[in-house]
C-alpha cells in the first residue's frame, strides 16, 4: 500500500470538503388542510396521507 510522504496541509482538506453541504428540506403543503410538511410523509396536523387518514389526531 502506498502511504503519503507528506502530511497534507488542512486547507487542503478544507478544499476537499468544499461541497459538503447540507441541503435545505423541501416542504410541500398538505392537499387536506394546507399546513406545511414534509415529502412522502402523514401530515402531524390532519393525520392524511395520499388522501386517506393513517394516523389518529387527538384534536
Amino acid at each position: 500500500m502506498a502511504n503519503p510522504k507528506r502530511k497534507h496541509s488542512s486547507t487542503r482538506g478544507a478544499k476537499r470538503r468544499t461541497h459538503w453541504k447540507a441541503s435545505v428540506p423541501s416542504i410541500t403543503d398538505c392537499p387536506q388542510c394546507h399546513e406545511p410538511k414534509l415529502p412522502h410523509r402523514a401530515c402531524s396536523n390532519c393525520g392524511y396521507y395520499d388522501g386517506r387518514q393513517v394516523v389518529k389526531v387527538a384534536e
